[in-house]
């Protein structure tokens, strides 16, 4: 069955992981990343997140995993060394309907975490449905090496231009043009970008944005 892909907003929402060592150490790092209010269930835990949590950047229940725990999560990360754990984790979840990712357990994930090459907001996840981690870290890889280090700056200009254009424009196949202009950085260096000019002509006393930032050579 093919996987519906979606970026999650995680920003204030109760997160649970079950395990605190080498495999939850990157999955909690995510969570945090994005904004979750993180829970760590683990009678144990790495020195690294031991002292995170010690710095309140997330929650630690020092004890072994409880179906209580699970009260209140927006979604469950198990993720211990013991796939029994994970697998009685991912059961009660899914009997509460809280979504689950078991590490390494396919059947038991009602998603996966995907390869991502980052620039700041701007997110490229590549996955593989849990068939091959060692593939999509491949593809991440390249499309990596391809994409411009400064990529998230211009998409940082790209969206402050777009309101302008979403204002200057009434008509909504002259905004499309403009849109589908502008994305295309080849065309809209600073110097040159016909929409920039455009809104210049429309909008002369307004100050002109950054629009793009200039490709890296």
């Amino acid at each position: 069955m093919e996987m519906f892909p979606i970026f999650l907003k995680l920003e204030q929402r109760p997160c649970l992981v079950v395990g605190a060592g080498t495999i939850a150490a990157p999955k909690i790092e995510s969570l945090l990343r994005a904004g979750g209010i993180v829970t760590v269930v683990a009678p144990e835990a790495s020195a690294e997140l031991a002292a995170a949590a010690a710095m309140q950047h997330f929650h630690w229940r020092a004890k072994e995993f409880e179906p209580a725990d699970l009260d209140g999560a927006f979604l469950v990360i198990a993720a211990t060394d013991r796939q029994p754990v994970n697998h009685h984790v991912a059961e009660l979840a899914r009997a509460r309907n809280i979504l689950c990712n078991s590490v390494d357990d396919p059947p038991d994930c009602d998603f996966f975490y995907p390869s991502v090459v980052r620039r700041n907001d701007l997110q490229i996840a590549i996955s593989t449905a849990g068939k091959s981690p060692a593939l999509a870290q491949r593809l991440r890889a390249e499309i990596d090496a391809l994409l411009d280090e400064d990529a998230g700056q211009w998409l940082d200009a790209l969206g402050e231009t777009r309101q302008k254009i979403l204002n200057a424009f009434s008509a909504a196949e002259e905004r499309k043009q403009a849109l589908h202009l502008l994305a295309q950085r080849e065309a809209c260096e600073p110097e040159n970008c016909p929409v920039q000019a455009l809104l210049r002509q429309i909008a002369p006393t307004a100050p002109a944005s950054a629009a793009v930032v200039r490709q890296t050579q």
